[in-house]
């Protein structure tokens, strides 16, 4: 079978990064299939690359290699790391990238990025991107052992991640995210029965504004008036329909957001 590697960066494709790291990839493993997940993240976004990929790696094949890099601290004794879960493998920067990840699927061991046979020579101290990471993932994909790559290391969650409405009075949260759309991606997750995706029984609040709610589809939201909903991460989001809800209400990333019971 083919092994998928994706490969998730702030890079963006106007510079040569995520082409040295394709081939290095591919020049330890010809046969790999590389999918980009996206190397659109904000520079040294640590918090979205964490989201999106946290959004995205659960639909990829059993055995995938996830390659992320978003990596502000590079060169410094933050240390690089490989891990295992149940289903996949990840690769990058031990810096809180891989939480969202590893929240929904655990990881059962971890190693840190040590062992200098699987690196390339002489590594720059600003792009093991390259140089250290990209190795690490391509011998992974030849079938190496995790272990060969370095001693175990106790990973610790760095970031909040998901906060889930269990029905307490009232939780908050805040904009984590926005997509091209302009919709605001909150970190608030509200669990779902039978398929069912409402909020008729919540008051939801962006800031000190109170949001409509009921819509649970984009559609059928009213024109230019912003409205809660939960979108296809699971997420509380506010979306403007037809429009760009971070346009409209001139909130952004940090923006507190609010769920709250009706009595």
């Amino acid at each position: 079978m083919q092994r998928v590697v994706t490969l998730l960066t702030d890079f963006g494709i106007r510079d040569h990064y995520v082409a040295a790291v394709k081939g290095v990839l591919l020049s330890i493993n010809p046969s790999l299939q590389l999918v980009d997940i996206t190397h659109e993240i904000e520079p040294q976004k640590i918090e979205q690359g964490a989201f999106v990929l946290g959004s995205a790696f659960k639909h990829f094949p059993q055995g995938t290699i996830h390659l992320a890099v978003v990596d502000p601290g590079v060169g410094s004794k933050r240390q690089g790391l490989a891990a295992a879960t149940d289903r996949y493998f990840f690769v990058g920067p031990d810096n809180g990238l891989f939480d969202w990840a590893f929240a929904l699927e655990p990881p059962r061991q971890v190693v840190a990025l040590e062992n200098p046979a699987y690196r390339l020579p002489q590594p720059s101290s600003v792009f093991h991107g390259r140089d250290i990471f990209a190795p690490a993932a391509g011998h992974l994909s030849t079938g190496l052992a995790l272990e060969k790559l370095g001693p175990a290391l106790n990973y610790r969650m760095r970031l909040p991640g998901r906060l889930v409405f269990h029905g307490q009075k009232e939780l908050p949260g805040e904009i984590i995210y926005i997509d091209r759309f302009g919709n605001l991606i909150s970190n608030i997750e509200i669990p779902c029965t039978a398929g069912e995706r409402h909020l008729e029984d919540l008051h939801v609040y962006l800031g000190t504004e109170q949001l409509l709610v009921g819509p649970s589809a984009y559609e059928e939201g009213p024109p230019l008036r912003p409205f809660a909903l939960i979108g296809s991460s699971s997420l509380l989001e506010v979306s403007v329909r037809n429009g760009s809800a971070h346009e409209v209400t001139g909130c952004s990333v940090g923006t507190s957001i609010m769920v709250r019971r009706k009595a």
